[in-house]
């Protein structure tokens, strides 16, 4: 297994949007196991395949971080299945040190396919719902921070950059 680089904001290869997976091979559950290690390293709960400039339709998450059982999503369909909002404090391994209230649908459905190529769906409730939508985006080329305002969306980005260029020295 390999750690992979994760991309950070305001880096445009965030705003890919991926594409589906259409075979499930070696080469993929390779990914998926670096993703996981790489997720497990940077000690998150999610991480999708855009976040590690690999436009695939592809999640791994655990937020247990017990190693145990991680879900694996496999190009992830979301249906929300009715109009309550829960809003909860999301952070992101693409936006370090930084967290934000966002509103999200608290009832969803998701339908994917495991790394074995099996579809499955799941009605995840409380922080796997708003993980699985937050990758979810990630994969649609979106950030959490797009439910920002703009004014903190340009501070955000401010301040990002300015500690990008104090880590370079």
């Amino acid at each position: 297994m390999s750690l992979l680089n994760i991309l950070k904001f305001p880096d445009s290869r965030l705003r890919t949007v991926a594409e589906p997976v259409d075979n499930i091979t070696g080469a993929t559950r390779k990914l998926i196991e670096d993703m996981l290690e790489t997720m497990y390293e940077a000690e998150g709960i999610g991480l999708a395949a855009t976040q590690v400039n690999v436009h695939k339709r592809i999640i791994v998450i655990d937020i247990d971080k017990s190693d145990k059982n991680p879900i694996i999503l496999v190009n992830p369909i979301l249906e929300i299945l009715d109009d309550s909002i829960s809003p909860t404090e999301e952070g992101c391994l693409s936006v370090p040190e930084f967290t934000e209230i966002v509103d999200r649908p608290q009832n969803i459905r998701v339908t994917a396919l495991d790394k074995r190529g099996q579809s499955f769906d799941f009605e995840p409730r409380g922080l796997l719902a708003v993980c699985v939508q937050h990758e979810i985006d990630h994969l649609n080329g979106k950030l959490f921070v797009d439910y920002l305002s703009p004014l903190k969306q340009t501070r955000l980005k401010k301040k990002l950059q300015k500690k990008l260029r104090y880590d370079d020295r």
